[in-house]
């Protein structure tokens, strides 16, 4: 008898390997299972297909663009706020302190800020030159909060007068933060040095006072991720990806700082300029590290509604057409019994909806003026009813659904194949007809008790208790 041949070791290996790739490519999607394993996997798979699809490398050349545009009016508005107070060196000091990599760069900025300073205190350029300023820190900040709303998929950003009002605090806040984190600095560096006055704890007390500027940097990404996007982002989501974020950001500038003394023949070649192309980079990569942040954090918190990696654009109609009856009954039926309005990724949630597939239906019952967003504790946007559903039957939504958008082509269309047309319409009629009688309201749509009870009692792989531990 032959004996039966067995694989090679480095044939197995590769048969896992890709085994492995294709789960954490794809087949995670379909691992029903809520531990910790399978979370960090649809973590990074989410992350890293979101990073790919939204054109964040754009975005940030986008940014840049903008930062360069704005750099001097911003430290403009910081200097002279500081002035105001008779802090404009603490200032200095603290920039320097959150940015060593760039501390020609800050000089060379502070420089022009003087004369931009004197210059915009001279007759007609004063209201020139405050809108100047205004404009291109607005523009900056726009088009960060519009960064953030293309990677949580938000359609709808913050009205003018929120925009105005919103920028005009952060323009504000910053100088201010920033004389505070230095005043903090200060009275923490005289502070500990009582307590650990000898010798041996030096050591200790120059980790903590190298800390502060890695724990400030993390509040501020944080803070960004948790305000910037106009929608509600949970808290503990935004402080993760904060965390590392800030640590991305703080190897960065050790990166730029260690290699600067590489860079002298780079120097002999641009001279003085020398340090424009490092600072673009240096923006780059820092605008890189707080897109790649807010990415994370939209991952970590829609991780489980994310139950859909397709392109939402190749969903049949057919399915296409059944989701958008469910999700307008579920909008219907919860109004009718004053249940608690949902927002999106809380209808995906707890209806198991695929939460890009559940967007884009919803901004199409929207315009047909079926939904409407409803404003709930100012930035979150709950579903409502913005016509009476509760007499709608379901003949009359797919009416509706299937005439949204353009009737024709073109009127020379209509013109050539009107009785092909005639003829379809007629089919489409009879079919949607049969649905007249039955209210939306009145379709068996499961509670989300029901649904993860049915999730539960379905043959999907039972987590081991590694899995559950993890």
């Amino acid at each position: 008898m032959a004996k039966s041949s067995r694989p090679s070791f480095f044939t197995r290996l590769f048969d896992k390997a890709v085994a492995t790739w294709q789960y954490c490519s794809a087949g995670v999607w379909s691992d029903p299972r809520r531990t910790k394993r399978v979370r960090a996997v649809k973590i990074l798979n989410l992350s890293v297909s979101s990073f790919m699809d939204r054109d964040l490398q754009i975005r940030s050349m986008s940014l840049t663009y903008s930062t360069v545009l704005s750099l001097v009016p911003a430290l403009a508005l910081m200097v002279a706020i500081g002035r105001g107070f008779g802090l404009q060196d603490l200032i200095q000091d603290e920039l320097f302190t959150l940015f060593p990599a760039q501390k020609k760069v800050i000089t060379s900025s502070l420089g022009f800020v003087d004369s931009y300073l004197a210059s915009a205190s001279e007759g007609l350029f004063v209201g020139v030159g405050i809108i100047v300023l205004l404009w291109t820190i607005f523009s900056l900040l726009s088009g960060i909060e519009d960064a953030f709303n293309s990677i949580w998929d938000i359609k709808q950003g913050r009205t003018l007068f929120r925009k105005f009002t919103d920028y005009i605090t952060i323009c504000l806040m910053v100088p201010v933060l920033l004389i505070c984190s230095a005043g903090i600095s200060i009275l923490m560096s005289a502070t500990v040095k009582q307590i650990f006055f000898l010798p041996a704890f030096a050591p200790i007390v120059n980790i903590i006072l190298e800390c502060a500027p890695l724990v400030l940097s993390w509040l501020a990404f944080t803070l960004s991720f948790f305000l910037f996007p106009n929608t509600r982002v949970k808290f503990k989501y935004a402080a993760v990806a904060g965390a590392v974020a800030s640590v991305g950001f703080y190897v960065l500038q050790w990166l730029f700082v260690t290699g600067q003394i590489y860079v002298s023949k780079y120097n002999a070649i641009y001279g003085s300029f020398a340090f424009l192309p490092l600072l673009l980079v240096w923006l780059q990569f820092s605008w890189l590290i707080l897109l790649s942040g807010c990415v994370l954090t939209y991952s970590l918190q829609n991780v489980f509604t994310f139950n859909y990696l397709g392109n939402a654009e190749d969903i049949s109609i057919v399915s296409f057409q059944r989701m958008a009856v469910i999700v307008t009954a579920v909008v219907a039926r919860r109004f009718a019994d004053r249940e608690k309005l949902l927002t999106v990724s809380q209808m995906a949630s707890e209806y198991n909806m695929p939460v890009r597939i559940l967007e884009r239906i919803v901004e199409k019952l929207k315009g047909a003026g079926i939904f409407n967003y409803v404003n709930d504790s100012g930035t979150t946007h709950t579903l409502a009813p913005a016509r009476d559903l509760s007499k709608m039957s379901v003949g009359e939504f797919l009416t509706i659904f299937n005439n949204i958008g353009d009737q024709s082509p073109s009127p020379e269309f209509d013109h050539i194949y009107a009785p092909l047309i005639d003829m379809l319409s007629d089919a489409d009629k009879s079919a949607v007809k049969a649905f007249d009688r039955m209210l939306l309201v009145e379709l068996p749509i499961p509670t989300p008790d029901q649904i993860n009870a049915l999730i539960g009692d379905s043959n999907f792989p039972a987590a081991t208790d590694e899995d559950t531990n993890a």
